[in-house]
């Protein structure tokens, strides 16, 4: 059976989140920094590290079957990959971001203008999309200082917190586009019952970490009440307690919903409302 390889990055902000992720999955594996390969001991996988730009290339081309990474690298790279599964983390957003005193007001005073960027693709395609043309000047990191030296008029830049802009002097313009890590795979994939197994385990763990186990304890005369609160997975299990006119009522429960839930669940009866957290699902 040919061991399967899958690309992640070496170093940077989905480098742990994506350790994490296989290691929920059950994978075995050295989360090596100083090598670039790490086999997998308890699945036919093998683990690349890599540079971020590097990664959408190498699933293109076939040196890996797999590979996790924003999805702005692999818009920016303009690969031809499928996009297997959106993973949850590692979400940020591009934006066109302009001195604090710019006379820049709308998107049409961006003509002519210069712009400061690590991401010239997604800009020049997102500024034609706007029949705008400004001058695309190509910064590799450290983009937001480029207006403070007067190399650029904006920025065109990753933005998680937005706290590294106001400390450079800069504000928020344009939304350009939403990113999240996402697994990516070459579109000639071979070996689909390892990829789709590797799938199932990775949707199981990310469908626990949406969810929270609720056990609590009602009176029986308003069991319909809460059971109506509670579609759980298919059903809330509901189980005898030693007090003949109590019963334990076991569920899942959607993270956004948890809270409103909650207070519903107490409006109706429910008491010793235990909550715990899932380590996977599997449907």
């Amino acid at each position: 059976m040919k061991t399967l390889k899958i690309a992640i990055q070496k170093s940077g902000r989905l480098n742990e989140k994506s350790v994490e992720l296989l290691k929920n999955c059950g994978l075995n594996f050295e989360n090596y920094k100083s090598s670039l390969i790490s086999p997998v001991s308890n699945f036919p996988l093998e683990i690349l590290f890599l540079r971020d730009d590097d990664i959408p290339e190498y699933v293109q081309d076939g040196i890996a079957d797999l590979g996790i990474v924003g999805e702005n690298m692999i818009e920016e790279t303009e690969v031809d990959v499928n996009y297997l599964q959106r993973l949850g983390f590692g979400k940020c957003t591009l934006k066109i971001a302009v001195p604090n005193n710019s006379d820049i007001l709308q998107l049409s005073d961006l003509e002519g203008k210069a712009i400061a960027t690590s991401y010239p693709a997604i800009l020049a395609k997102f500024l034609a999309d706007n029949n705008i043309k400004s001058d695309i000047r190509m910064i590799s990191g450290s983009v937001e200082i480029s207006p403070g030296l007067g190399l650029s008029d904006a920025i065109f830049d990753i933005v998680s917190t937005g706290g590294t802009l106001k400390s450079n002097g800069l504000k928020p313009f344009a939304d350009v586009m939403k990113s999240e890590a996402i697994l990516i795979g070459n579109k000639n994939l071979e070996n689909q019952d390892l990829i789709t197994e590797l799938i199932e385990r990775i949707q199981s763990v990310l469908r626990a970490k949406e969810t929270k186990y609720v056990v609590l304890n009602v009176a029986k005369e308003n069991l319909s009440k809460v059971v109506e609160l509670l579609p759980g997975v298919k059903s809330p299990s509901v189980v005898p307690l030693a007090e003949p006119d109590w019963v334990a009522v076991h569920t899942v429960i959607q993270e956004r919903d948890f809270w409103e839930k909650i207070s519903k669940l107490k409006q109706a009866g429910a008491q010793g409302i235990v909550v715990m957290p899932i380590e996977k699902i599997i449907v």
